[in-house]
């Protein structure tokens, strides 16, 4: 396969509007969908045949629910010339919540995912001339349980249908699902696909060719990704968890983030492209009909090593213990035993990385035991019993260069390395308060959590005095908006000063607030509502 790596800049605000990407890679020249991109985000294409592509766009002020609108579905057209239309708005398939299209069911029957209003869930909407009509809500168990970041696809044929969100058995952030078609309005719970696929980071906007096997999806987390790129790994024989190792999709991928694909036909590919993964996404393709470079060998993934055991530790096992041979005519009468097998406790091992790179960072470890601050090197070893035998709750994370992490030792794993993800202190990069709670409905600071997180960040801002800040508030979106904005501005407001209390400097801290209007997780449930009421740093410098 040849290499290429498309490297381009984001355009934004009405310039977007007609702006191409060059490249000179062989003559292959990346466009914007000029009639289909706006200045707000524009993503998850969905080719359905007719000319037509449908795409979510968010806070878009003719969005159902207005600029506070995570996400309407929109629809552009391509004409006989090659050219994209002006989009149109689809409120016949839109809620005032977060609405995209997962494809055609059947050449008549389209499913669409809604979390606004009265719907949420999978609905399926029946073709009536050139408009869709309501039909009636499909059954999924469990599907209320995804969370984050939830896109999909069906896959090609109708059977199956593949989302991405985060659930209790991820392995980390959104992970991929698979759920299979038990009749005309039920569907199987969605089931993980796996670790050959499935990281500790994210892996969304699934799209399965059932024809080829392959299946593409964005990654920011498998070898060679820059922010979020597609990749692709084929199945290998039955069932939905056996994968090849992913391959990266280079013609398409860049240094921005790749969110997903869509397959006009064999020859064009309509994908979502955003600088970085807080900006605004636009819907590009090549300019012209190019050789699509889809890699064509796979091989297995490796499995996940176990790791070895060492060191002592008595624990019981079950034997089964044949009275008389089992080469004797008939089955062996058996008897049930316990017995004693030392086992080891190894040293805890850390895989700490840069979050936007993946490269490995150097690290050092600590915790308080009382007053006393016990520190040791990333070489050094140090068992999980060593924590637990002081009644640790968490260990702090540090690098030079990098925002210090907590990880708590609950979260610290035995038979596989600890993954944890370091936020670089640069302009551009977000890092979310997570610890940081308020009083319900207040912009009031609670918990000894809460203080005891935003003390050490002011630790490590003294330690770094050029250092210039954007604290950004966020609530659900619950309420009234104007309240909910001001609320979140308060919020935003209240960790400023707590900061400056502990000696920050004003003029290194600013504030905004933007209440509801970027969720990062569906409003239409309890967890949901809670991940979107957070706070968040940006460094400007």
């Amino acid at each position: 396969m040849r290499k290429f790596n498309n490297v381009f800049q984001k355009a934004s605000g009405a310039m977007l509007l007609a702006f191409c990407f060059s490249f000179n890679l062989q003559a292959q020249q990346v466009i914007s969908l000029s009639g289909a991109n706006s200045p707000q985000d524009d993503m998850n294409p969905v080719w359905i045949g007719d000319n037509t592509l449908l795409f979510t766009r968010a806070f878009h002020p003719d969005n159902i629910g207005g600029i506070t609108d995570p996400g309407d579905i929109w629809m552009t057209k391509k004409s006989e010339s090659g050219e994209w239309q002006e989009a149109v708005h689809r409120a016949d398939l839109s809620t005032d919540g977060y609405d995209f299209s997962l494809g055609l069911e059947d050449f008549l029957t389209l499913l669409v995912y809604h979390t606004g209003g009265e719907r949420f869930g999978i609905y399926q909407y029946s073709k009536f001339g050139k408009d869709w009509n309501f039909l009636r809500q499909v059954s999924m168990e469990g599907l209320a349980g995804l969370t984050g970041q939830v896109t999909g696809r069906v896959g090609s044929g109708g059977k199956v249908i593949f989302l991405s969100g985060k659930a209790k058995d991820s392995k980390g952030n959104e992970d991929i699902y698979v759920s299979e078609k038990i009749s005309p309005i039920e569907w199987s719970k969605p089931v993980n696909i796996g670790s050959a696929v499935n990281t500790i980071g994210q892996e969304m906007s699934p799209y399965y060719d059932n024809k080829s096997g392959e299946l593409y999806f964005s990654s920011n987390m498998h070898e060679g990704a820059e922010g979020k790129d597609i990749f692709i790994a084929k199945r290998l024989g039955e069932g939905w968890n056996n994968w090849s190792q992913p391959v990266l999709w280079e013609q398409v991928s860049s240094p921005g983030s790749e969110v997903s694909v869509t397959f006009i036909n064999e020859k064009e590919v309509v994908w979502t492209s955003t600088q970085n993964s807080d900006g605004f996404a636009d819907l590009l393709t090549f300019e012209t009909i190019i050789p699509l470079e889809i890699p064509d060998e796979f091989v297995a993934a490796v499995p996940e090593p176990s790791a070895p055991i060492e060191n002592p530790v008595k624990s019981k096992t079950v034997s089964i213990v044949p009275i008389y041979p089992s080469s004797a005519v008939g089955f062996p009468e058996v008897k049930v035993t316990e017995q004693e097998v030392e086992q080891v406790e190894m040293p805890i091992s850390w895989f700490v990385v840069d979050a936007k790179n993946k490269t490995l960072v150097p690290f050092s470890i600590s915790w308080k035991v009382g007053e006393t601050t016990i520190s040791k090197n990333a070489s050094d070893s140090l068992k999980l019993s060593d924590l637990k035998v002081t009644q640790q709750k968490e260990v702090k994370i540090s690098a030079e260069g990098y925002f210090p992490k907590s990880v708590l030792v609950s979260e610290i794993k035995t038979a596989e390395p600890t993954v944890v993800l370091m936020t670089k202190a640069e302009s551009g990069s977000m890092l979310l308060l997570d610890k940081v709670s308020f009083k319900r409905g207040t912009a009031e600071l609670e918990g000894s959590d809460t203080k005891a997180s935003l003390t050490e960040l002011a630790g490590f801002l003294l330690e770094n005095p050029a250092m210039k800040l954007r604290i950004h508030g966020h609530t659900d979106s619950a309420g009234d908006p104007g309240l909910n904005k001001a609320l979140s501005l308060d919020r935003a407001g209240s960790v400023r000063d707590f900061l400056i209390e502990q000696g920050v400097p004003f003029e290194s801290l600013r504030i905004s607030g933007w209440g509801g209007t970027r969720p990062t997780a569906s409003n239409a449930t309890e967890s949901g509502r809670s991940k979107n009421r957070r706070v968040e740093l940006e460094v400007e410098r």
